[in-house]
């Protein structure tokens, strides 16, 4: 066992639950597709940073994915109280430096999660920032549970929110890269991932003729 831990947040691949508002433009098959290349993309960030590592999944444990890694399905009402259980679980495990990321990033590497681990050596707490207002990754040194309480989920104000109140309550945090998730077409024309990816582009394509 290690002491420091990464986080996987990953939704089951399943038609029709994935990427919904991208969905509303390029199709749910579209979306399916472009979500498989994501999480794709997370896999190569985290399997070469040698420490421990755990892949919580949204509906159902996938046994052939994520090779022997420690497996488990998120629990709690909302995304705060599910990353909030996560956490907790690996911190009552012995863990010491924990950081948690999505698994929506065309972007990601594991600089990003090495960084942030660092960051956490000499910081309470760790953000990557999304463009969006929100951030892809967050990591503790240990729980502070009102980071993930009574927080506007999916807004653009969440990581102003959040960083205001570690300030309130003299908790050091660091900023990482900010990062651009993809939850439009928009956003997925913007990315250098798309861009890059003609085969994905011509499947995109193809489905939508």
């Amino acid at each position: 066992m290690t002491k420091e831990l990464i986080i996987v947040f990953v939704k089951n691949i399943k038609l029709g639950k994935v990427k919904t508002r991208l969905a509303k433009t390029i199709g749910n098959q579209g979306a399916f597709e472009v979500y498989s290349e994501l999480v794709k993309i997370t896999e190569n960030a985290t399997e070469n940073i040698p420490i421990d590592k755990r892949i919580y999944f949204s509906d159902a444990v996938i046994k052939s994915k994520w090779g022997a890694h420690y497996k488990a399905v998120q629990e709690g009402n909302n995304l705060g109280e599910r990353m909030k259980n996560a956490f907790i679980k690996g911190f009552e495990d012995g863990y010491n430096r924990i950081v948690l990321i999505g698994s929506d990033l065309p972007e990601i590497n594991s600089s990003h999660i090495k960084n942030g681990l660092q960051a956490l050596k000499t910081n309470n707490v760790v953000f990557g920032p999304a463009i969006d207002g929100g951030y892809y990754l967050v990591g503790m040194t240990k729980m502070y549970d009102f980071i993930f309480d009574n927080k506007p989920w999916s807004q653009s104000n969440l990581l102003d929110v959040t960083s205001k109140e570690l300030k309130q309550n003299n908790t050091s945090f660091a900023l990482l890269n900010s990062l651009n998730d993809i939850d439009t077409f928009e956003d997925l024309e913007a990315s250098a991932f798309y861009k890059s990816n003609i085969k994905l582009q011509q499947r995109i394509q193809q489905l939508n003729d």
